[in-house]
């Protein structure tokens, strides 16, 4: 019996390898076929676009990326240090607060600020009620839709996360620096924790600019023209799939700098001193003339990033409510919760797969090819919604011709399906998921399965009575995680979603394209709300973190 039984664990194992490979390869396909199809000659069509649209693609990918990193290097760090430092009116609020942009798509954003500073929106209308100008030539105000316009609404959405990164990191300053840093009269922020931060501040504008290169939305709508839009009208406007995978190639240069910028900052993260009781040093009390200073500085980013956009959502959904639209509305949402939920629940089960790879199976080299085939997450989504489409077509024409052989008509259609659809959401956000059941299942200590082991329990029995319980946790926080990606995804969605089929971010698109934000608003806003789920997660842990302090 013990033989048989070792046997059957072998054969189990071997095929959990298989599977795990086959998983690996199925998440690492999009980005595979781009390379492959990017081998064609189109030279004539990349001869026409050196001459005209190319160099604009570069140049506005470059300088939004520059706009956008500046300005929330600037936001991040600067409140960063005002929260970790100085003790003000409702920091606790303000605090978490500085989180809630990262609940908005910077599309919705975009589409919000674009119906308030318009000239027909509020700030114009006030500007010409109290100045009594007549018409746009008696005073300049700067065009929403444009470049700059499309750097201030991705940076303030964006900045949060090198806000909450930087932080992190300014509370973890060494007390013994601080202390050598105020004896000479050095300033603490300049020479102690700014210099030990910047790992962290690179790290956080890394991701910064991965979703800046990664946007669609929100270039689309303001007429900037980047390389992912550049994708998008090489694909769909000049029906040139093998030219839109070579300019998606020339945006992988751009991300793959940007993963060695972050992976290059990660390694520079080292902690030395085992005392963070830095509570001395910050949390000073301040000046009622410096407290309302700071208070302000704090609250015109959850203002513009958060409040105004939400607001105009709200004022809009109020102002132009309809039992039919909402009937319609409840159907589009039913749409994002099943292929949300769906997708979400796979990425969770091939997650779990993968960990348990690396953890308890020992497989040599899984754990540097899991996280490659987590890439997916560092690419724009209209990128492996082209990959996802060359893989999958060149699947069904495999197919179906392997079955001709056999005289088996079966006609297998994958392309319009949900199966496309999932498949690349699955490429797209498995990293996310992958990433905290990983880090959780790392935090339980390592004999736990050998005991049930000892006991005599066979593996799978040891790791669902054991292990996942204490999982669950980072199970639920992947999923979260990956739900809400999901139902804010715009390309992937708009470029692969079945025929008929709509969601709550294709609803809010294709109207708010027509220049009819009032009927997206509901949408947009269930979509917030739906983004503010995360939020309230990291609000918790962040709690739970200042307890054990």
């Amino acid at each position: 019996m013990v033989a048989i039984s070792k046997l059957l664990n072998q054969i189990l194992n071997s095929h959990l390898k298989i599977i795990s490979i086959i998983i690996i390869f199925l998440l690492l396909s999009p980005v595979i076929s781009i390379i492959i199809s990017s081998f064609q000659n189109t030279y004539d069509l990349w001869l026409h676009l050196i001459n005209s649209r190319l160099k604009y693609y570069l140049y506005n990918t470059f300088m939004l990326m520059l706009g956008v990193c500046l300005t929330t290097f600037v936001i991040g760090v600067s409140l960063a240090w005002l929260v970790c430092r100085y003790n003000f009116y409702m920091k606790n609020i303000i605090e978490w607060a500085l989180l809630l942009p990262l609940a908005l798509p910077s599309y919705i954003v975009a589409y919000c600020y674009t119906d308030f500073f318009e000239y027909s929106g509020v700030v114009q209308t006030i500007l010409r009620d109290l100045f009594n100008f007549s018409s746009p030539s008696d005073y300049y105000f700067p065009e929403i839709r444009s470049l700059g316009g499309a750097v201030f609404v991705i940076s303030f959405v964006l900045y949060p996360y090198v806000y909450l990164i930087t932080k992190v990191a300014f509370k973890s300053t060494p007390s013994s620096l601080i202390e050598f840093a105020e004896i000479s009269g050095k300033n603490i922020f300049y020479f102690v924790s700014l210099p030990l931060a910047k790992p962290a501040i690179v790290a956080g504008l890394s991701l910064v600019l991965m979703e800046t290169v990664s946007d669609f939305g929100t270039v689309d709508f303001f007429a900037v023209e980047t390389i992912t839009l550049g994708i998008f009208n090489l694909w769909l406007g000049m029906n040139n799939l093998a030219s839109a995978s070579q300019l998606a190639l020339v945006g992988f240069t751009f991300v793959i700098v940007l993963l060695a910028l972050e992976l290059y900052a990660r390694k520079k993260q080292k902690f030395n001193d085992p005392k963070f009781n830095t509570h001395n040093f910050f949390n000073i009390q301040v000046s009622k003339s410096k407290n309302i200073i700071i208070f302000s500085i704090c609250v015109m980013p959850i203002l513009f990033g958060f409040l105004i956009p939400v607001l105009i959502l709200i004022e809009n959904s109020l102002n132009y409510f309809h039992l039919e639209n909402f009937n319609h509305l409840v159907t589009i949402a039913q749409n994002s919760f099943f292929i949300s939920f769906t997708t979400a629940t796979i990425i969770i089960l091939l997650s779990i797969i993968l960990t348990i790879s690396i953890k308890y199976q020992n497989f040599k080299g899984f754990n540097f090819l899991s996280t490659i085939a987590g890439i997916g997450y560092a690419f724009p989504g209209i990128i492996i919604a082209l990959g996802t489409l060359f893989f999958i077509s060149f699947i069904e024409k495999f197919v179906n011709l392997s079955l001709e052989i056999f005289s088996i008509d079966l006609n297998l259609i994958l392309i319009g399906s949900y199966f496309l659809l999932i498949f690349a959401y699955i490429s797209r956000f498995n990293a996310v998921s992958f990433g905290a059941i990983n880090s959780g299942i790392n935090r339980l200590p390592p004999n736990l399965l050998e005991a049930s082991r000892s006991l005599g329990n066979p593996f799978w029995y040891s790791f669902r009575k054991v292990i996942l319980p204490l999982l669950r946790p980072s199970i639920l926080t992947a999923f979260i995680l990956a739900f809400v990606d999901i139902i804010k995804e715009l390309p992937i969605t708009l470029l692969l979603r079945p025929f008929n089929f709509e969601t709550l971010a294709t609803y809010v698109y294709q109207y708010a394209n027509d220049e009819m934000l009032e009927r997206a608003s509901s949408a947009a806003l269930l979509i917030v709300i739906i983004g503010l789920l995360p939020i309230l997660f990291i609000n918790k842990i962040m709690n739970i973190n200042k307890k054990i302090i």
